[in-house]
């Protein structure tokens, strides 16, 4: 197979960078070598400062280096030429007839254009969103949703078998909270007049789930109401908050017996299935749901406590369990089990990545909030105990999203239980704007989010200037009328404008663009991309006629610009945003 096959000409050249440093060097050592592009057009096509990493290791100056690389380049039908700048770099140009020969590439391979094998044989596993399923999903779980789900897209697409993964947190108190506050609503339908305590869920969506249990068995539930409505009134207790939350999740328990489960599990199921609608109309699938309840009920909790414990990196304090986490970095050790045996949510966590590794994927990615940062030593230190090897897990983390309208910050409260939904943004500005602005910013930056220019149709909108640019070409295309596969073979030789290997040289770029969106773990980089190539089509398309009398210069660019659409579509399918053929 050909370079100009797969149009990968940076490969191409790094081995020819390798294959000189070889000649001119005694030893056989690996060289780790890397090409850049430059920001100016006349400092060549890719850059490398090889000549610079030698310098020590031959005692020369770094430009005659370079011209000793230069001068053992090995000969290739690709490489117009190459050149010594500045300090020593090696800049490189490639010729004009190997940029062009890319396009039949492009137009043949379709949307399979810039995949690649980089992760062949590696199983993947990215766990995201994960959010508890007590209410409906924010703005803050939608970047985490949209970059999880990007990030997906974009490890396929180099190879790797991704298992895309939602740890559903059914196990524990917020659960429990949240099955009290739908009970104390219906309670309150049932005719019953209390204060609803302050921190418990105060949300619609909980009395929306309690008319229904109510609409469906009237007062099935009252049961003896004495306790709790006593519990209620007495606000003069000495109890903290949480202290009289938990007191009235007893008296639930206690009071509706077996019932309890079914108020447990309707909210459950109410909350969860809401989370996975939300997700599915926003583009976001997974492979599986992970039930924290079933590492429980499993035994996988008592036996990953009990195999730390063999491996002594556990001890008994104060009645309670704890794992010693500052051997790992961590500010301090952190109790796994109780006085009262109850295991803590982070000996969950423990077990749930205990499941990951002997699942056996070649790398584990978390994608968290940026509140969780400090979570991760004691993570990272339990799967080091546990034996694992902890750079297999990777965390990423997701800055929460600021909303902004007319120039104005979004309050997006969430103690009174009212806040800005996932659904409602998405309502506002639609799954296209909201998928690509949340990708538009590296994820553990912090992103302003700006309804007013996500809903305008202007250049300044990122989202509908890259599609505006597909949506053109299909219009070019559509006046023309011919089968678009013939392109697939026409001449590409009179494609030598500035405009036009700009717009070629940037086609060939897309491939080297997923593979580093995928090694760094960030899909905004392939979201800046197609923002840089509709802008380099805009100016073309303004400043270029395209439907020409020269038939074989109409069909050249007609193929060019054929490529810039299946690249944008390509891109833009990885981010989960549409390609409108029509604007």
């Amino acid at each position: 197979m050909t370079v100009s096959t797969q149009c990968n000409f940076k490969s191409h050249l790094t081995q020819l960078l390798r294959q000189s440093a070889q000649k001119i060097l005694s030893s056989d050592e690996k060289l780790n070598i890397e090409l850049a592009r430059p920001k100016q057009v006349d400092h060549g096509d890719y850059s490398s400062n090889l000549a610079m990493q030698l310098a020590r290791q031959m005692r020369k100056n770094p430009r005659d280096i370079a011209m000793i690389l230069i001068d053992a380049l090995p000969d290739s039908p690709f490489l117009e030429k190459a050149e010594v700048a500045g300090n020593g770099f090696i800049n490189l140009f490639l010729k004009v007839s190997a940029k062009q020969q890319c396009l039949p590439t492009i137009l043949q391979q379709g949307d399979q254009f810039g995949h690649n094998q980089l992760g062949k044989g590696q199983k993947i596993q990215i766990e995201f969103v994960s959010a508890n399923p007590t209410g409906p999903l924010h703005v803050g779980h939608g970047r985490g949703a949209a970059y999880g789900a990007s990030l997906a897209n974009i490890m396929v697409a180099n190879g790797y078998s991704v298992t895309r993964e939602y740890y559903v947190n059914d196990a524990g108190r917020q659960m429990d909270i949240l099955a009290l506050s739908t009970w104390l609503r219906y309670l309150e339908l049932c005719g019953f007049v209390f204060s609803f305590p302050e921190n418990a869920y105060q949300g619609k969506y909980v009395i929306a789930m309690a008319k229904l249990i109510h609409e469906a068995h009237g007062h099935r539930y009252v049961h003896q109401t004495d306790s709790i409505l006593l519990a209620l009134a007495q606000v003069d207790t000495p109890l903290d908050a949480d202290e009289q939350l938990d007191r009235l999740i007893a008296i639930a328990k206690e009071t509706l017996g077996e019932d309890y489960a079914y108020i447990h599990n309707f909210a459950l199921t109410e909350q969860l299935g809401d989370c996975r609608n939300d997700l599915m109309e926003f583009g976001v699938e997974f492979d599986t749901w992970f039930s924290e309840q079933s590492l429980f009920d499993s035994g996988m909790v008592a036996r990953a406590i009990q195999l730390l414990d063999q491996r002594h990196a556990l001890y008994q304090q104060d009645g309670a369990t704890w794992f010693r986490s500052t051997r790992f970095g961590d500010e301090k050790d952190r109790v796994v089990q109780r006085e009262n045996g109850q295991y803590t949510y982070f000996a969950s966590d423990i077990a749930y990545h205990l499941n990951k590794y002997e699942r056996q994927f070649s790398h584990i990615i978390n994608v968290w909030g940026a509140d969780h940062h400090g979570y991760i030593p004691r993570v990272k230190g339990a799967v080091s105990a546990l034996g694992f090897d902890s750079e297999v897990l990777e965390i990423a983390l997701v800055q929460f999203a600021i909303l902004y309208r007319d120039g104005k910050k979004v309050s997006m409260s969430t103690r009174s239980g009212e806040f800005v939904s996932l659904r409602e943004l998405r309502q506002e500005v639609g799954n296209d704007a909201a998928r690509f602005f949340y990708v538009l910013r590296k994820s553990d930056q912090h992103l302003d989010f700006d309804l007013n220019l996500a809903k305008s149709q202007s250049n300044e909108n990122p989202v509908y200037y890259v599609q505006y640019a597909h949506a053109r070409i299909c219009s070019v295309l559509t006046q023309w009328g011919e089968d678009e596969t013939e392109l697939q073979i026409v001449d590409t030789h009179l494609l030598i404008s500035p405009a036009e290997l700009i717009l070629l040289q940037k086609l060939i770029d897309y491939p080297d663009t997923l593979e580093a969106a995928a090694r760094e773990r960030a899909p905004h980089l392939l979201a800046f991309y197609l923002k840089d190539l509709a802008s380099e089509f805009h100016s073309y398309y303004n400043s270029t006629r395209f439907l020409v009398l020269e038939q074989p210069l109409k069909l050249a660019r007609l193929a060019l610009i054929a490529a810039i659409k299946q690249v944008l579509a390509n891109g833009l399918k990885l981010l989960g945003v549409s390609a409108p053929s029509k604007m």
